[in-house]
């Protein structure tokens, strides 16, 4: 390997080049990189004279890459993995006086349940540090974590990147709420007479808990479904409706004393919460201390759990 090619590159026309095969759009990666349009167009054009080739064609309002565009990200990739890596080696992190801005992807349920507790603490460990937390579910993760819009996410998780780590932190444990209190959890006739509201981010009106009673020959009535958990409290109040949500939300939910939760009434199959990050952040000091953080509060063998 002629390492003497490297003195021909320049780092900063490699991230260009990553956040267009990301993005497809130089108006997007000009947002992204908080430079002007027309130095990413400039960028575009010093990288197609040092590759050799057009790189992206414009098709529509979109840049697609060509063949070589897609070999090279194959090898850049992992070569800017490798260098953020080692460039996070020459920092250290003192949370009490860091004012960086940590990206977190958290799912609605998480958000809800798991990050109020954690939240007290880390204004007393890093008063002048600023969370940016976006939604996330199994769906949008992977690109959030590709595209850089956030370092670290908490969901369940599916498909993953192939640079992705993953760390498990919690089995879910479904649990119904209601609003009318009883000295009785409801039996599996009485939980699939009643109506139901179900949270779905994607406008549907099934969910886990309706193939779980397929596999038993039962149905439920989803009268109602809704994008976010936060609705529920309002939504359940003065009304026969119940909810199946995750443990750690559910009991959230209930410290009001105005809703109750209590076990479901037959067995469920084992659903899994975890903390996903990139492994080019894997080492940085300040990444990995937030993640010992999310780990702490969120985990089912954390801090948090102890409160």
């Amino acid at each position: 390997m002629n390492r003497n090619e490297l003195r021909k590159a320049d780092i900063n026309l490699m991230v260009v080049f990553e956040a267009l095969m990301l993005e497809r759009n130089v108006t997007r990666v000009a947002e992204k990189l908080f430079l002007g349009q027309p130095t990413i167009s400039s960028a575009l054009n010093r990288l197609r004279t040092l590759f050799n080739d057009p790189l992206f064609i414009r098709v529509g309002h979109r840049m697609e890459p060509t063949a070589r565009a897609e070999e090279i990200i194959q090898h850049l990739s992992p070569a800017l993995d490798s260098l953020s890596s080692a460039l996070s080696l020459t920092h250290d992190f003192d949370p009490s006086i860091s004012t960086m801005t940590f990206r977190i992807g958290l799912s609605d349920d998480v958000e809800f349940g798991l990050l109020p507790p954690l939240l007290r603490t880390l204004r007393r460990e890093a008063p002048q540090v600023v969370f940016v937390v976006q939604h996330v579910d199994y769906w949008r993760i992977p690109d959030l974590l590709a595209s850089g819009d956030i370092t670290v996410g908490i969901t369940q998780t599916r498909g993953l990147p192939a640079n992705a780590k993953r760390k498990l932190l919690r089995h879910i444990h479904p649990r119904i709420l209601r609003a009318d209190q009883s000295d009785t959890p409801l039996t599996l006739d009485e939980y699939c007479s009643r109506p139901h509201v179900l949270v779905s981010h994607t406008a549907n009106v099934s969910g886990f808990a309706d193939e779980w009673l397929a596999e038993v020959g039962r149905k439920r009535q989803v009268v109602l479904s809704v994008p976010q958990y936060s609705a529920l409290p309002a939504l359940l109040a003065g009304t026969d409706l119940i909810a199946s949500l995750p443990d750690y939300t559910a009991e959230a939910m209930a410290l009001s004393g105005n809703l109750f939760c209590e076990p479901f009434p037959f067995q469920t199959p084992t659903l899994d919460l975890s903390m996903v990050w990139l492994s080019h952040v894997d080492t940085d000091p300040a990444e990995r201390w937030v993640r010992s953080r999310l780990e702490a509060f969120m985990s089912d063998r954390g801090l948090g759990t102890q409160a």
